[in-house]
């Protein structure tokens, strides 16, 4: 049995006629008429009344053509479901994130990503960098969006560079460091600093101490969320090392001033495992979000 004798069958089955039937599937009334005989002669029942007045169904028939209409519905919605995952219009995506990135860049490119790409699920995975380098090697994350990880967490990941960040200086209203228009590299060194936890952001700590060197800043405090650390900065008593994508992100609730004395920046990109295939729907995620960084000014190479 075949899924075209299914389809012929519902055709005569709802038309109650070989020939208006056999006009419908662009096909030989005998020829159509043989392959409802096969098919009555394979199931070993008579599923249409033949009389010289037409064909009606049999209660056999009745109970084929309501069978045969859920699984031919189920097959077409199959095969639509197919072709739109082979065109990226279908399917669910496991996307990993680095905070500050899920401040500014992904919620844009993932608004646009959905409003473009209805039908395409994503999951959303807040980790560390170590983390999230694991979760793409092991095949549970198909793409993350995140710092530039060092050398020995690069193993087996592709990092695709979408932009540079300068930093700047975040603090609260009536900190003595406002009064000044960029903040000297050594000034800052001087600051009780506010910094993200190094558990989960072993990059961002990495980045301070490349910035920094030679000198040695003064950790105060480490928050585990961004909302701690702005809370922290907000106290009035910290100040904290942004990029500039954060700056963008929390806007008006922190003042910023430029640093200077260092041409060090927040490298921000795409990672994907180098032995997996991107997905239809991950390669139209990927260019939105590129196009995305592309508008938020982010210095290129």
């Amino acid at each position: 049995m075949e899924l075209r004798h299914l389809r012929y069958f519902v055709a005569v089955a709802e038309s109650l006629n070989f020939t208006k039937a056999a006009a419908r599937l662009r096909l030989a009334q005998p020829a159509l008429s043989r392959q409802v005989a096969d098919l009555e002669d394979e199931l070993g029942v008579d599923l249409l009344s033949r009389t010289s007045r037409g064909v009606q169904l049999t209660e056999e028939g009745k109970l084929f053509l309501a069978e045969t209409r859920v699984v031919l519905t189920h097959v077409d919605a199959t095969v639509a479901k197919v072709r739109a995952l082979a065109r990226g219009e279908f399917g669910e995506l496991q996307v990993g994130y680095l905070p500050p990135l899920d401040l500014h860049i992904l919620p844009r490119a993932l608004a646009e990503f959905q409003k473009s790409t209805p039908g395409v699920k994503v999951v959303l995975h807040d980790l560390g960098s170590d983390e999230l380098c694991q979760e793409l090697r092991n095949g549970t994350l198909h793409l993350a969006v995140m710092m530039q990880p060092s050398e020995e967490a690069t193993t087996g990941i592709e990092f695709e560079e979408i932009g540079r960040y300068p930093f700047f200086v975040a603090m609260a209203s009536g900190h003595p460091l406002t009064k000044m228009k960029a903040v000297p590299l050594e000034s800052l060194a001087k600051q009780p600093l506010v910094a993200l936890d190094r558990r989960r952001n072993s990059e961002y700590h990495r980045i301070l101490k490349r910035v920094f060197t030679p000198l040695r800043p003064t950790i105060a405090t480490e928050s585990d969320s961004i909302n701690s650390l702005i809370t922290e900065i907000g106290s009035g008593k910290r100040v904290a090392l942004v990029s500039q994508l954060f700056k963008q992100a929390i806007g008006s609730r922190l003042l910023y001033r430029r640093l200077i004395d260092s041409d060090a920046a927040m490298c921000v990109g795409i990672a994907t495992a180098k032995s997996g295939d991107v997905t239809p729907a991950g390669e139209k995620l990927l260019a939105t979000i590129r196009q995305t960084a592309s508008r938020l000014g982010g210095r290129s190479k």
